[in-house]
């Protein structure tokens, strides 16, 4: 089977909003990756100590995977198809070669360690990358990674291999296609069902691990990480809170510029100057969460200065956990 649909490739931050902007572009809908995001409501907070990945507690800037994608096609009345595999892997190649067949570019969730395309430092035990197939030649699946500058390609072997990666969130075949696009879409609407999600979730979720009560209290976490933990654990958990940040997608930096640059395109779509001073104010939060980043990352490799310690650390999350709630307080008010 020899088929190369004319699916344009654009380089994104983040899969899952990559994908969803790619597919949809496609089919004739421009929306940037920054308002993919924006309206899936994909800012969020987590630190969970009860659930460990090789004996560390999950921190995460982003909701579960497949939450951006699924708010997406509702808001905007887009229908998605999916399929699980759980037990039929040669049956999910099938179904995908069929789709290749109809020329419909078809998304997938992967496991990350095995994709021969990556460069080794970045391959690690994540199984919920998005990729998109796009095409087959010479025994060869065409591969639209949207963290990749250019295409990729699979064999049949390693295709089958990351769809049925083993381990936490594993994708069991998991692939997803664009089925139906409206006439008209609610772009406004969308807009504004994002943005009080986005305030709703930070600000109103009563359990103190997630939103800005999250923040506040990893932060109380961080401190005690020493006395608690000793040198070595210590160093080890808090390198995991900076790889969670800095390295797995976009993190909480980089989540947070995409927001502003969401917030740009909403102040132009919106005539709404209001949104500028917002989108500044989120871009002066990211510039924090990325101060956070290096003290931890010194502090993990031994080259802190004198005054950077796990209490600065620590006290450093607190201002980022005022200016978000002061943040999300003055946001919430712009959408009524």
């Amino acid at each position: 089977m020899n088929i190369k649909m004319d699916f344009e490739h654009q380089q994104s931050a983040h899969c899952e909003n990559g994908v969803v902007s790619n597919l949809l572009r496609y089919y004739g809908i421009e929306l940037s990756e920054p308002m993919v995001f924006g309206i899936g409501a994909g800012l969020f907070f987590s630190h969970m100590p009860f659930l460990k990945i090789d004996g560390i507690p999950v921190t995460s800037f982003r909701p579960l995977p497949g939450v951006i994608f699924s708010r997406i096609s509702k808001r905007l009345d887009i229908q998605f198809e999916k399929k699980r595999y759980r037990r039929s892997p040669q049956q999910s190649m099938k179904d995908l070669d069929r789709n290749l067949e109809k020329e419909i570019p078809t998304g997938m969730l992967v496991g990350v360690y095995h994709l021969s395309y990556f460069p080794a430092p970045y391959r690690f035990h994540f199984n919920a990358h998005n990729i998109v197939v796009y095409g087959s030649q010479n025994g060869n699946y065409m591969i639209s990674d949207p963290i990749m500058e250019t295409y990729a390609t699979l064999t049949h072997k390693e295709l089958m291999r990351v769809r049925y990666a083993r381990g936490v969130f594993a994708p069991k075949g998991h692939m997803y296609w664009v089925k139906r696009t409206p006439e008209k879409m609610d772009l406004h609407g969308a807009i504004s069902k994002g943005i009080k999600q986005t305030c709703s979730n930070m600000l109103t979720i009563p359990v103190p691990l997630f939103g800005v009560k999250g923040i506040r209290y990893m932060s109380n976490k961080v401190r005690k990480y020493p006395d608690k933990l000793g040198p070595k654990k210590a160093a080890l958990f808090t390198g995991q809170i900076v790889r969670a940040q800095e390295e797995i997608g976009t993190g909480g930096a980089g989540f947070r510029f995409m927001y502003a640059a969401f917030l740009q395109e909403v102040a132009a779509i919106l005539d709404n100057p209001r949104f500028l001073e917002l989108s500044k104010e989120m871009t002066d939060i990211g510039d924090s969460w990325r101060e956070f980043a290096v003290i931890a990352g010194r502090i993990v490799k031994n080259r802190n200065k004198a005054d950077e310690n796990y209490d600065r650390a620590a006290d450093l999350l607190l201002k980022i956990a005022d200016m978000e709630e002061s943040f999300y307080k003055k946001l919430q008010k712009s959408v009524g």
